[in-house]
């Protein structure tokens, strides 16, 4: 699984100019799924998600997790973060989980994130979304379960 972190005051996603989700200070997610990706892939990125210290402490340092700042995480599927563009003009998806895997592993995530007392407000799955967000920082992580990078 690959996901696109970003540090946000706050964050939205409309699907049809309605709002799927909506968060105040936390982590916009995008989140892709790879076709060889495993409950343990949702389990290891929903457990770095968590975990991560991206959050400013008293000093202004990174050192807080979302759960310590009391955040929230929209978490938005993305298939296009496996998309491969070294070849051509039109990148390929082959990579990326068909439809049923990934919306299975994407709600895994989710779940698992709620589970650690994170409140997780989603997008629509396979819906073509508009999302907005305030980057705060700004500060944008990438992640894969695999540890590619």
């Amino acid at each position: 699984m690959r996901a696109v972190l970003q540090r946000v005051s706050r964050a939205r996603v409309a699907v049809d100019g309605r709002t799927a989700g909506a968060i105040g200070t936390g982590l916009a997610v995008l989140l892709g799924v790879g076709a060889g990706d495993t409950e343990r892939d949702a389990e290891r990125i929903a457990e770095k998600i968590v975990n991560l210290r991206i959050f400013r402490d008293g000093a202004a340092l990174m050192n807080r997790s979302i759960r310590d700042a009391g955040g929230a995480v929209l978490l938005v599927s993305q298939f296009t973060l496996y998309g491969d563009a070294r070849a051509g003009r039109r990148p390929s998806f082959s990579a990326a989980a068909k439809g049923d895997l990934a919306q299975t592993l994407y709600q895994r995530t989710g779940a698992s994130i709620a589970r650690s007392g994170v409140p997780v407000e989603y997008g629509i799955f396979g819906a073509s979304m508009e999302l907005e967000l305030v980057n705060d920082g700004p500060v944008t992580i990438l992640l894969d379960s695999k540890r590619v990078f």
